[in-house]
């Protein structure tokens, strides 16, 4: 990835938000600065927006949780169809837009087998244009609000991110869309409440389980997940089943064996007692 220096903002412009103590957002710094010094930033995280930095929001817990279900239902897909890669891990990709260059720091990318610039091991920004981007929403404030449903929905379509979700714990702020002819996203929409990804073909969820957050015993009986959560649990299922069958016709039949033998014994004691008392007549 390029770390070729923008021109500064005139100066007296660079400003700065006290969204965290010691924070940094609303500086202005080059996009070199910005790669070398701030970019793997540990304790608080920016993104760089043509010359500005802006620190990256928290969602609360019960958001988390949304997003911690979603990524571990893609989880299960890539595991059972490897057609991609996703990370998460703070990792920004470049956006070249028409009008000015940004870095964002997806919650979570996915990039596709067939992307063009594939997702490498030593990778630690990546160098192409996430298929999948998707966030988990802050609503601590206005800006926060409309970072995600606005700034970014427009930004990632411009640079041609297929498919953007936005996740929350209140159904009214969650979002997915696809990306359309002409650079911009319309929303997906549901099929019997499921929405189907294209970039990811078999890849589903449905819209209410963003809420209700289903384990793995509901999603493996579930027809939206049962193709790829566990797909395997119901063979393993039937084939204990079988074995157990096995096994107990197996002791079954040993039980039968074993109580003819006594049976057998027992009508050969008697033959020889009987035997026994007319010989002593």
């Amino acid at each position: 990835m390029s770390t070729t220096a923008t021109a500064h903002p005139p100066a007296g412009t660079q400003t700065r938000s006290s969204l965290t103590p010691g924070s940094l957002d609303g500086l202005c710094v080059s996009e070199e600065t910005y790669w070398r010094e701030l970019y793997s930033e540990s304790d608080i995280h920016y993104e760089w927006n043509n010359g500005r930095l802006e620190e990256k929001p928290v969602s609360d817990y019960k958001t988390y949780l949304v997003y911690h279900w979603f990524l571990f239902l893609l989880g299960h897909f890539l595991k059972e169809r490897p057609i991609a890669k996703h990370v998460g891990l703070e990792m920004g990709f470049r956006l070249r837009l028409s009008d000015r260059v940004v870095i964002r720091k997806p919650d979570l990318g996915v990039v596709h087998n067939d992307n063009p610039q594939p997702l490498l091991p030593g990778d630690n920004s990546y160098r192409g244009t996430f298929d999948i981007c998707v966030e988990g929403l802050s609503d601590l404030d206005r800006r926060g609000i409309e970072r995600d449903t606005i700034v970014k929905k427009a930004e990632y379509a411009a640079a041609g991110v297929r498919e953007y979700y936005i996740l929350h714990r209140d159904p009214q702020y969650q979002a997915c869309y696809r990306l359309a002819g002409g650079g911009v996203y319309l929303p997906i929409q549901p099929r019997d409440g499921v929405i189907q990804s294209d970039v990811l073909p078999g890849f589903g969820f449905r819209l209410a389980d963003l809420t209700q957050l289903p384990d793995d015993e509901a999603l493996r009986d579930d027809p939206v997940y049962a193709s790829f959560v566990l797909p395997r649990w119901r063979e393993d299922r039937e084939r204990a089943d079988a074995e157990a069958q096995r096994a107990a016709e197996q002791a079954r039949r040993a039980d039968t064996e074993a109580r003819r033998a006594r049976e057998a014994e027992a009508a050969l004691a008697r033959l020889r007692a009987r035997m026994g008392d007319q010989d002593a007549g």
